[in-house]
């Protein structure tokens, strides 16, 4: 049996919060130290690992904080972040092991590969990409951050910055579409967990690579594996490509 590890919950009263909560007290080796939300004080000298899933600028304080007093680990599940809050979460990583991801599915990380591969192998003169999303209507950023993750991967597989070739929302007369460029469309109704599809799309064929969630603990249950190998790790800014194994030390 895995050593008993203390884990906190960071926006403890929302969506993943409870989800997290839920998949943590099903488990023999955790205790759960902490539980908190934005504005509250927690006392992280109880925790091995903190789970956060809140806001980004709570997610902020949180990494500063426990950057200035050398842990404890954290696994932060946030969305939405400025490319100043990223500078801010990436130097409190010099003091501190942060495991950041858009997603904690592991059908979400191997659809990551599969659209690198992809756009490796399909020529961006012949094949338009879009990437689109679909969520709850309580989700208050657009694109999600899997979907960037997602154009990220696209880009990566074309060797190009996705800030250089990503298209601004449709709207209007936009004019042709010009080649190389990768869309984002958003959908936000209902009680949807999150579908993530990639369409590659020629004048001849159509290629869609996609991703449904059925049910929030999947990301749960992802968080939480996080928070079990953060919690031992140097520190430094990782991903789920670090969990999982796909990346190299």
């Amino acid at each position: 049996m895995s050593a008993i590890f203390h884990a906190g919950i960071s926006g403890a009263r929302g969506r993943m919060g409870r989800a997290v909560d839920q998949v943590l007290d099903a488990r023999d080796d955790v205790v759960v130290a902490a539980r908190f939300d934005w504005g509250e004080t927690p006392d992280l000298s109880l925790c091995d690992v903190v789970i956060d899933f809140s806001t980004p600028e709570a997610s902020v304080a949180l990494a500063k904080l426990a950057a200035e007093r050398g842990g404890p680990a954290l696994v932060i599940g946030s969305t939405g972040f400025t490319e100043e809050q990223e500078t801010e979460i990436l130097a409190a990583a010099e003091n501190v092991a942060i495991v950041r991801s858009g997603n904690f599915s592991l059908g979400v990380n191997i659809l990551i590969g599969l659209v690198e591969h992809a756009a490796q192998r399909l020529d961006p003169r012949d094949w338009d990409i879009e990437v689109i999303e679909a969520h709850h209507r309580l989700k208050v950023d657009a694109p999600s951050g899997t979907a960037l993750m997602l154009g990220e991967a696209a880009a990566d597989g074309r060797g190009v910055d996705l800030s250089e070739v990503r298209l601004p929302p449709y709207d209007g007369i936009t004019g042709e579409r010009e080649p190389g460029k990768i869309g984002f469309a958003s959908i936000r109704a209902g009680g949807i967990v999150g579908d993530h599809s990639v369409l590659f799309a020629s004048s001849a064929e159509t290629l869609t690579l996609s991703h449904s969630a059925i049910d929030r603990s999947l990301f749960a249950k992802g968080a939480v594996a996080a928070a079990a190998w953060v919690r031992t790790r140097r520190p430094g800014l990782y991903d789920m490509q670090d969990v999982l194994g796909f990346r190299q030390a």
